[in-house]
């Protein structure tokens, strides 16, 4: 019960912030203190917003632009997920293999997106390939380091343990490493959708016609501010669910986070 009103309590701070950025963003625009080019007013914002929902953008309909994004997102997400688990947590329990993974995503983490998108757009082409992965290259080393930082922290009691009970480093991997990995790989995975959401709009840049991140980019072209404040709030909304959901699929699987 306390712990409900606690969290009751924090939710008022977090209404009051979101509360001032939107009575400050008013007041900016309603006494002219900056250009509706640079910052436009809510109202401009809410009736494009209308506007784009009836007649689309670009010829497009809104939910296309922001479904074609979202279909990206995941796809590249999903593929990072299922590369990186393994070789992630392979990479933290088997030394001899990390030595020849580690190296190679050290190496091309650093680099900004726009470095070897280029290339990419040259081997794979212009279409759905090179965008999605470009997606998977920004949320594939996020995910994997969070799970070779995962199986370092593990505590050594439980596999010397598991080794003196007789269990297999098969056995060991799959009872022990994986289920303590869980939760940091949880946070890698947040992580890493999170970084592929802001890569989005570098891989919409080139060579595409639709999706959010380009609608935000084609706006900048001819100033078209509000555009460009509905596309980064629609971002904003719907990376803000995605790890809600994220968080509560967590509490579901990862049930015995924070247990002793």
């Amino acid at each position: 019960m306390k712990k409900m009103k606690r969290k009751e309590h924090f939710r008022v701070y977090t209404y009051a912030t979101w509360g001032t950025i939107f009575l400050v963003w008013f007041l900016v625009t309603e006494f002219g203190l900056v250009s509706s080019r640079l910052i436009p007013s809510p109202e401009q914002v809410i009736y494009s917003f209308i506007e784009i929902m009836q007649n689309g953008y670009n010829g497009i309909p809104l939910w296309s632009h922001v479904g074609i994004s979202l279909y990206r997102l995941f796809i590249a997400s999903s593929l990072a997920f299922i590369t990186a688990v393994p070789l992630g947590l392979m990479s933290g329990y088997f030394k001899r293999f990390r030595a020849v993974i580690d190296s190679v995503v050290q190496f091309y983490r650093p680099l900004p997106p726009l470095a070897y998108y280029t290339f990419l757009i040259l081997w794979l082409g212009i279409d759905e390939s090179s965008k999605i992965t470009l997606l998977y290259l920004a949320a594939f080393a996020p995910i994997y380091l969070a799970c070779v930082s995962a199986v370092s922290t593990i505590d050594e009691n439980y596999l010397l343990s598991a080794e003196s009970l007789g269990a297999s480093k098969k056995d060991i991997f799959f009872t022990v490493v994986l289920p303590a990995s869980m939760p940091e790989v949880f946070t890698g995975l947040r992580t890493a959708i999170g970084i592929a959401y802001t890569t989005l709009v570098s891989a919409e840049m080139v060579a595409a016609t639709s999706g959010v991140g380009w609608m935000v980019i084609d706006a900048s072209r001819y100033l078209k501010s509000d555009i460009m404040f509905i596309g980064i709030i629609i971002m904003g909304i719907t990376g803000v669910l995605l790890d809600w959901g994220l968080r509560k699929l967590e509490t579901k699987l990862v049930f015995w986070k924070g247990k002793q």
